[in-house]
């Protein structure tokens, strides 16, 4: 695939090894770390919406696809995305599953919810995050996206949606999840979360994606130099995420210190 995994190597590498998860390192840590992230388990489902707009037929009167080949990829991880099982075979999205799974640990949901509500009252995006309370560096991550999705070029959005985010294995998490609960009763809809991502972008919709990206650039050059361009973008503002978070916990953690000395 051209050679777009070489020119995003180093700021993968830069994310997988972030000093962030070396600083999760309690429940007060992963519910910081959640109530930020949700923001981008949110609009990652945009992305992959504006994908469906543009390369399936979801208007009437139904029209054949240009590209079946592109529309069957991306039903596909629609419908993974968006109708996946939760953990007790209920249809939900993951979106719904984050959520669930920040209920259980009682986690700070207000803001996302706001976003949600400002969101189903008309209001456009960029207006509902100022009117919310959210840090400033995930706002900038969340209107990033969506001056992608406004551009209306499918192979952007899909390198966006490819290598910022579904290419992303959290596999760490896991790792971090098992040390905090060992019985699994604490996280175990947040594990479920990570395994059933760990199992469906390794298995199905990692390869999928990539496949997509490859198909809608083919051999035009441009595309590919903007897709990579996209990609790094992407991937820059996750890295800057997860240092606002880090950031936010350390913060957090010292303001607790301080009272104890007090």
């Amino acid at each position: 695939m051209h050679d777009i995994n070489n020119e995003i190597l180093d700021l993968k590498e830069a994310l997988k090894s972030h000093s962030l998860y070396k600083n999760l390192k309690s429940s007060k840590d992963i519910k910081v770390f959640m109530e930020n992230h949700i923001f981008a388990v949110w609009d990652f489902m945009s992305l992959l919406k504006a994908l469906q707009i543009q390369l399936t037929n979801v208007s009437t009167p139904w029209l054949p696809n240009k590209n079946s080949v592109a529309a069957r990829f991306i039903n596909e991880i629609v419908h993974g995305e968006e109708t996946d099982l939760n953990e007790d075979g209920i249809p939900q999205s993951h979106f719904e599953m984050y959520l669930d799974a920040m209920h259980q640990i009682k986690a700070n949901t207000s803001e996302i919810d706001n976003l949600v509500e400002l969101l189903r009252n008309g209001f456009d995006v960029n207006y509902a995050l100022n009117e919310i309370s959210i840090d400033e560096t995930t706002a900038k991550f969340v209107k990033f996206t969506f001056e992608i999705v406004k551009t209306n070029k499918p192979h952007l959005i899909a390198s966006a949606f490819t290598f910022g985010r579904e290419d992303i294995i959290p596999e760490m998490f896991i790792e971090l999840l098992d040390k905090f609960d060992k019985n699994n009763d604490k996280y175990s809809k947040l594990r479920y979360y990570f395994a059933r991502h760990i199992e469906l972008d390794g298995d199905e919709h990692g390869p999928l994606a990539h496949k997509l990206i490859a198909d809608l650039c083919g051999n035009d050059n441009d595309k590919w130099e903007e897709a990579i361009i996209v990609a790094r973008k992407s991937l820059a503002l996750r890295i800057e995420l997860w240092t606002s978070v880090e950031k936010q916990i350390l913060n957090k953690n010292n303001e607790v210190k301080t009272e104890v000395s007090i």
